[in-house]
């Protein structure tokens, strides 16, 4: 039976079921090349509310084949850049020497520094720098030598699942349970760029909290918010959206990412989504302390009734506020003697019969 850990540490935070949603900002190669950008994207990021600056760590020879692409007619969005495929991926490539500099520089400002680890000496690398948790694309879920690789660092795992079957993705799921590594967690994704609100699947997230008993998050390609608070309602505890200044700056992720606007923007109103979501137990809360009276009736005195006299049907209506007997206990109280006179438009009490 899987037995993954409902808690699980991530930096300073605890990730959980009850806890508040993590939010990470996904740079990947939006730095365009330069380190002072990166820092401007971790400052920004930190600012807009994310919880983690993330990176991508690949080379383009370790990634791609542009003898394997050159044999494909592409029609998605590597068939948009007008480009090799390797090309476009060296542009975007975070260097190895720098981590260590833009790690150190996101814990000054406060924020999670972590990477998407695409080789073996990158994952060492990641091991290396204490990385809060390792992010597994989801081009790399069948990968399973890779992802084993990955669990048995013993660092907690995202794993994204776009373009996947259960199958595949139980597969994984059980690679890294074999290496004993109980700090999983599964992200719905949608691999397109950007992807589509229509092929969100949203409801998957349930699936895979039944089905594999982890926490759940979602890595979000579509634009706006919507995505991410539905996520949030449905028990995901992680969202991750690409982040860039401007999205009109060139390179490949630029525009389907959120600009620091937009990316606080959800973050805000996800934190108001949290604070509505509030406790499984139903009570009366204290704003409804008098509405509890003024919102509902009891039973009143429809006409005079003096001291003696048995109450009829007639004697007695139901109205607003509830101060005295409710008005399911109107059949109890007929034919019991009254003792003192009750004006009409007065609340019946019990002390009075």
């Amino acid at each position: 039976m899987l037995d993954f850990n409902k808690n699980i540490r991530i930096g300073n935070r605890i990730i959980g079921e009850d806890r508040p949603t993590y939010f990470i900002a996904e740079i990947g190669g939006n730095f365009d090349g330069s380190i002072e950008k990166a820092r401007k994207l971790i400052d920004a990021a930190k600012a807009a509310g994310a919880d983690c600056a993330k990176f991508q760590t690949f080379t383009s020879d370790t990634i791609v084949s542009e003898g394997g692409f050159s044999k494909m007619e592409l029609h998605g969005v590597h068939g948009s850049w007008g480009r090799k495929v390797s090309e476009v991926f060296k542009d975007v490539e975070f260097p190895m020497e720098w981590h260590k500099e833009i790690a150190d520089y996101c814990q000054k400002v406060g924020i999670d520094f972590s990477t998407s680890p695409y080789f073996k000496e990158a994952v060492d690398l990641c091991v290396k720098l204490n990385v809060p948790f390792i992010k597994i694309g989801s081009g790399d879920i069948t990968w399973l030598e890779m992802i084993e690789y990955i669990a048995k660092t013993g660092l907690p795992i995202m794993l994204a699942t776009g373009d996947s079957t259960m199958a595949e993705i139980d597969e994984a799921v059980r690679t890294i349970e074999k290496t004993g590594n109980k700090d999983l967690i599964l992200m719905q994704c949608i691999t397109n760029y950007p992807s589509k609100i229509d092929s969100a699947n949203v409801n998957v997230l349930k699936t895979y909290q039944n089905a594999f008993q982890c926490l759940t998050g979602y890595s979000d390609h579509s634009p706006g918010h919507v995505v991410a608070l539905a996520s949030v309602v449905l028990g995901g505890r992680v969202i991750e959206k690409h982040f860039t200044l401007n999205k009109k700056d060139k390179g490949p992720d630029h525009p389907h990412s959120m600009e620091p606007d937009e990316f606080k923007f959800m973050v805000d109103s996800i934190r108001e989504v949290e604070r509505a979501m509030g406790s499984t137990r139903k009570e009366v809360v204290k704003e409804e302390s008098e509405t509890v009276f003024v919102q509902r009736r009891c039973l009143y005195a429809a006409r005079d009734i003096k001291n003696g006299q048995s109450i009829t049907e007639e004697d007695v209506t139901v109205l607003r506020p509830a101060l005295g007997i409710p008005p399911k206990f109107r059949k109890t109280i007929i034919g019991k003697v009254v003792k003192k006179d009750i004006k009409a438009g007065e609340p019946i009490f019990w002390d009075d019969l």
